[in-house]
Order: C-alpha cells, then sequence, then structure tokens
C-alpha cells in the first residue's frame, strides 16, 4: 500500500472539506469502514492536523465519503517543499 505523506495545508483541507459536508471525525471514519478502511478516529485526526499519513486507498475513500474532485484535496498545496 502506497501512503502521501500528508502536510497541514493538506490537512486542514480536508477538515474543512469534511465540515462543509456537516460530518464528524467519527462519522467520517465510520462511512470509511463501511468502505472496508481500518483508519481510527485517533489516526483521522492526525491527518487533519497535518501531522499523519493518509493511505491512498483511504484517500480514493474519502473522495468517495465527501463526493469531491480530488484536487480539493490539494488546494494551496505548491509544489516547492
Amino acid at each position: 500500500m502506497t501512503k502521501l505523506l500528508a502536510n497541514e495545508t493538506f490537512g486542514h483541507n480536508i477538515q474543512r472539506i469534511r465540515r462543509s459536508r456537516r460530518l464528524t471525525q467519527e462519522q467520517t471514519v465510520a462511512k470509511l469502514q463501511i468502505l472496508g478502511s481500518p483508519l481510527s478516529r485517533s489516526t483521522y485526526s492526525l491527518i487533519e492536523l497535518g501531522r499523519g499519513n493518509v493511505y491512498v486507498s483511504d484517500l480514493v475513500g474519502l473522495q468517495k465519503v465527501f463526493r469531491v474532485d480530488f484536487a480539493e484535496f490539494f488546494e494551496g498545496i505548491s509544489v516547492s517543499r
């Protein structure tokens, strides 16, 4: 499985999208788990804080849960490190 190295902007984007859908972290994780992800709420929280990495498969799950274009996850992230 491949992971994306997350950063703060990525985490804020995910949090912003989740809140715009009026979902709690618990609800989001529950929906991911229905799709087959073993992601826990605490791990999800780290992703939103920009301190946790995300599996590509979980990002696909988030795209399905939030019903957004993948580009929304990466808004405001520059090419430079």
